[in-house]
């Protein structure tokens, strides 16, 4: 007991010291509208990259495997570009380039790289960026802790000093049952301690605050209930104090037919219906040009009459490729290098014109920096080191192709330039 009240009183004192890290608010130029989703292209932003000797304490955290880092044992398959960064934003590993450099990652702790992260989204019209936020580090390790509310508070600077928008994603992944109450907790502190609803740069929509609860009616065996989602859902909606807002749920490709990866529960509908917006996730439920059109007419399309009926609105989530070779490398689950090939950003750019057509409205792009299983949209390198671990690259083409071709993607929903096959030119 007496051990479990020190680690709360230092989780609270970490929470505080983040608090006093967070920028006052100024007004941004050339700001998106933050009072709305519709129109935006919504970028998760993973924010969970750590570093030996950057300060948190975690070491390599989402670089390594089993501990490790180094060739041959690692969990990403994309290599960052950190030719902009200053020095004291790059980390040295134990990687080499061709040449025989030092290869170079960079941290999520690093204010400064976070914030130049949020330039790059102004710059390629990038409107909002979704943070994600895992509910099992927010109520336990106050190294967790610490880490995910200095990030948030970085993203937070980044979102007001470039005129983006921001909001929170609980994803549940690793709840186990009657855990639920960490995240009602969790919010509470946003909420009181850090203002977060009340911040100019927090996403709006329909006049209320953005919150997104991912992880929702999924069929992998995930240990909390429908029942607990549905009494958060309330929570975040129904609440005197800390409720009013517009609740964005990542759910399942199969919801809507109780099939693929959903549950075959038939209570899953009623507790979707509780909330106002939903976004299936459709990372690696089709791999081509073909399939991206069929899953559009078959999925997107009747998934959105359905909303439409149900009062809903929809957020289809669209993805850039997909490699986790590295991560899975000895595993049971091997799967091999570019497992779904970007084809240079067709494959992106189909998804985009075929959200158009089928009725979007508003969309999640797949993910900002997830260079774990190689949806990262920011700037990658075509040179990654060599030797046991194995590399992708963006097949030559610029740094920023997938940032730019994002934005284009926003012009595409917003009906400013018109569909077209073609990936727009540079």
């Amino acid at each position: 007991m007496l051990r479990q009240l020190r680690l709360t009183l230092a989780a609270l004192l970490i929470f505080s010291a983040s608090l006093r890290a967070l920028p006052a608010e100024k007004p941004s130029v050339s700001e998106v509208d933050r009072s709305t989703l519709t129109g935006k292209v919504a970028c998760g932003y993973q924010g969970w990259f750590a570093a030996e000797e950057d300060g948190s304490g975690r070491g390599w955290t989402h670089y390594e495997k089993g501990g490790r880092f180094h060739p041959g044992c690692c969990s990403i398959d994309l290599w960052p570009d950190v030719s902009e960064l200053d020095d004291d934003e790059k980390f040295a590993t134990p990687f080499r380039h061709r040449d025989g450099s030092a290869a170079y990652v960079f941290s999520s702790f690093r204010r400064k790289t976070v914030v130049r992260h949020f330039s790059w989204m102004k710059q390629y019209g990038i409107d909002t960026a979704v943070v994600q936020r895992f509910a099992v580090q927010v109520g336990g390790n106050p190294r967790n802790l610490r880490f995910v509310n200095t990030v948030l508070a970085h993203c937070r600077e980044g979102a007001n000093r470039h005129g983006r928008a921001f909001m929170v994603m609980y994803d549940l992944s690793g709840m186990r049952r009657g855990q639920m109450q960490t995240v009602v907790n969790d919010w509470k502190r946003l909420v009181d301690r850090m203002q977060l609803t009340k911040d100019r740069a927090y996403q709006r929509h329909r006049g209320r605050p953005v919150v997104a609860v991912w992880g929702i009616g999924f069929n992998d065996g995930r240990d909390y209930t429908l029942d607990e989602c549905a009494r958060l859902i309330e929570f975040l909606k129904d609440d005197p104090r800390y409720g009013d807002n517009t609740v964005l749920l990542g759910i399942p490709t199969g919801w809507r037919t109780f099939t693929r990866d959903s549950v075959r529960d038939k209570r899953l509908h009623a507790v979707l219906r509780k909330a106002d917006i939903l976004s299936p996730w459709t990372i690696g439920r089709f791999g081509t040009l073909d399939g991206a059109a069929r899953h559009a007419k078959e999925s997107w399309a009747p998934d959105m009459a359905w909303c439409r009926e149900n009062n809903l609105e929809y957020m289809p989530v669209v993805f850039p490729g997909f490699s986790w070779h590295n991560l899975m490398r000895d595993t049971r689950r091997r799967a091999p290098l570019d497992q779904i090939p970007r084809l240079g950003g067709r494959f992106l750019w189909k998804q985009y014109v075929e959200a158009k057509a089928a009725g979007a409205t508003m969309i999640y792009q797949a993910m900002f920096d997830e260079i774990d299983e190689g949806t990262a949209i920011f700037k990658c390198t075509n040179d990654p080191p060599v030797g046991d671990s194995p590399f992708l690259t963006y097949e030559g083409l610029p740094p920023d192709h997938y940032l730019r071709l994002v934005g284009q993607g926003g012009r595409l929903l917003r009906g400013e330039i018109e569909p077209s096959q073609e990936i727009p030119g540079r």
